[in-house]
């Protein structure tokens, strides 16, 4: 594992992502931040999110190619994704798949995500006062 230097940009990086479940993006990290640290780039941003990953301190969500997401729960969970705004929910009750050796295929299982894709009840809304 690399050494981890705490700048102050890592340092805001780090405090941002506590208990933040919004499943941030590096561009809104960034976002977020650019004005207390004018010196920050995007690179930064990126860089330590990749730091914080290989440390096992958070992961990425990928779920959408365009836009990588970052979860601060490292442990397995499921999410809620809302199809039409792509806000992400965790699912607090935990259950785990269980798979069948053949299923394996051979895997070693490490971590598990299930994911279910729908309309939260804001685009559900919107919809609706669309129609009318």
């Amino acid at each position: 594992m690399k050494l981890f230097r705490l700048t102050p940009q890592r340092l805001a990086i780090r405090k941002f992502l506590e208990g933040n479940f919004s499943h941030p993006s590096a561009e809104e990290i960034y976002g977020a931040l650019r004005r207390r640290f004018p010196t920050l780039s995007l690179a930064t941003v990126y860089n330590t999110l990749a730091a914080l990953q290989e440390r096992g301190e958070i992961v990425e969500v990928g779920l959408d190619p365009a836009k990588k997401r970052f979860d601060t729960v490292a442990e397995s969970h499921h999410h809620l994704i809302c199809v039409l705004c792509k806000k992400i929910l965790d699912i607090p009750e935990m259950w785990k798949p269980v798979l069948s050796e053949p299923d394996k295929r051979g895997f070693q299982i490490l971590r598990s995500q299930i994911d279910f894709h729908g309309l939260c009840p804001q685009c559900q809304r919107g919809n609706r006062e669309q129609k009318h």
